[in-house]
Order: structure tokens, then sequence, then C-alpha cells
């Protein structure tokens, strides 16, 4: 087999990389143009675009993404989208990620706006808006189903009690969401630091 000069093999990478950047923008930009209900619902979306389809990103590393997403200040959408476009084609691609998950609502909103007081009077739009309430809860629960199915494969005692727990704290103690996030990044830290050194030692022994 001929092996490729520099220049041959550095434009291929580049050509590559163009295709992947604009492969990008528009998988985004199609998602965010199509997607009712926010983050939550968009996350699966992209799950099965660059997860299933493209094979572009591992399941677990789809998870550990949405963790730091939703884990980050800011819109999970636009988190997940600049984690996901960062991870496939460097700043460029988180760059278009983001350009083509902000540009629909930011059209769509905009026009919105200009109509507003016809939209809120509507009774056709108000009859739109809550059939689309009960498609983004059933989205939602299938999202939650599916990151339970993640936890739970791991065949580990620790990610579920954490799990419970923190669903516990927040439905029924009203404790505040930013404490439940840093006592689980604390706890998932030591898991890593500590137990999980432990833990693989003796597997091996």
């Amino acid at each position: 087999m001929k092996k490729l000069s520099e220049g041959t093999r550095a434009y291929v990478l580049n050509h590559n990389n163009r295709q992947s950047c604009l492969k990008l923008f528009f998988s985004t930009l199609k998602l965010s143009a199509c997607t009712f209900g926010g983050g939550f619902v968009m996350i699966p979306l992209m799950r099965r675009k660059f997860v299933e389809e493209l094979r572009w990103i591992e399941e677990q590393e789809m998870m550990d993404l949405t963790a730091i997403a939703q884990s980050s200040p800011g819109a999970l959408a636009v988190n997940a989208s600049i984690l996901i476009g960062y991870r496939v084609a460097g700043v460029p691609g988180a760059f278009l990620t983001v350009l083509g998950t902000v540009l629909p609502p930011l059209f769509i909103i905009s026009v919105i706006s200009l109509f507003y007081q016809a939209f809120r009077d509507n009774p056709f739009v108000n009859a739109a808006m809550a059939g689309m309430l009960c498609g983004v809860a059933a989205v939602i629960l299938s999202v939650v189903v599916d990151l339970i199915k993640g936890i739970l494969k791991q065949r580990r005692a620790l990610p579920v009690l954490v799990m419970a727990a923190s669903f516990f704290a927040v439905r029924f103690f009203d404790v505040n969401i930013m404490i439940v996030i840093l006592a689980c990044g604390l706890v998932g830290a030591a898991d890593v630091l500590y137990w999980e050194p432990k833990r693989k030692k003796g597997e091996s022994t």
C-alpha cells in the first residue's frame, strides 16, 4: 500500500475535519430547530445522532458529557453542544455546534415576540402548547429511564445509592440543587481516588 506524503495526509485530515465540522453544524441546527421542551429533550436526540448513528461518541462518554453539561451554569442544550463539538472537532467544532444550537430558537423567539399578543390569546396556539407539554414530559421520562439504565449496568451499589439519595433530598427535603451536585461530585471524586483503586486491587488479587 502506497504511503501518503505529509502534504497529502495533512490535506486528508483537514478535509475530514471540515466535513466533521459541517456535519456537526447542520446536525445541531436540525436538532435545535425540531426540538421542543429544552435541553432535556435535546439530549436523547443528540445521543441518537452522535452515539448511535454517527458513532463519534461512546455511550458512557455521552453520559459523562451530559452530567458535566447539567452541572455547569447555563442552558443544558448549549453546554452539551459545546462539549460534543469540542470532543469531535476541537474549538471550531464547539463554536459551530453552539451556533447551530442557538440560531433556530433565536430566530423563532424573535418572530414570536413580534406577534406575542396574538400568540398568547390564540386558543389554537394554547391547545398546541398544552399538547406539546405532554410530549415533552414523555421524552424527559425517557431520558431519565435511559440514565437509570446506564447506572444500573455498572452493577455497583454506590451510584444507585447516590442517585436515590439525590432524588429524595431534592424531592422530599427541598435541598438546594447546588448542594446536591457538589455532594455528588465529592462522592464521585472520593470513589475514583480512594475506593476505585482498592476495588481494582481486590479484583486483581
